[in-house]
């Protein structure tokens, strides 16, 4: 199926989604609100500039966005400009990689999630962080 838009005007909507406060990042910070959990989130001072984090333990926490991180599950690599995706996609998964490992190397535990894991079960991604921010 061809795409509705323009390449113009679907890279302008591309490029207006946003990397910060995506919907499932606000439902994991509000049940990890609602149960005391302190957290800090999106510092450019933290290497990889994780979804959330704790400086004080050291746990840096992403929830990667299928479509963005190439989850393999709900994979999908648009017909449009399809080399551009896969190498932007390729990219983002090697520059995470990267992150990991810099940020073991510095002492943080990292923990990642897939959107589709917070969208099934937010309660049960919340309840893993909180076991590893509480102890």
């Amino acid at each position: 199926m061809a795409d509705v838009f323009t390449k113009a005007k679907r890279s302008e909507i591309m490029s207006k989604i946003g990397s910060k406060n995506t919907k499932p990042e606000i439902a994991i910070e509000r049940i990890l609100r609602e149960h005391g959990v302190k957290f800090q989130n999106h510092s450019r001072k933290i290497f990889g500039n994780p979804d959330i984090y704790d400086a004080s333990k050291k746990v840096a926490i992403f929830i990667d966005g299928c479509f963005w991180h190439g989850c393999r599950t709900c994979r999908t690599i648009p017909k449009n400009n399809r080399e551009f995706w896969q190498n932007k996609i390729c990219y983002n998964k090697a520059r995470r990689v990267e992150v990991k490992k810099v940020l073991k190397k510095n002492g943080w535990a990292v923990m990642e999630f897939w959107e589709h894991e917070v969208n099934k079960n937010p309660k049960r991604v919340a309840d893993s962080i909180m076991q590893k921010l509480k102890g």
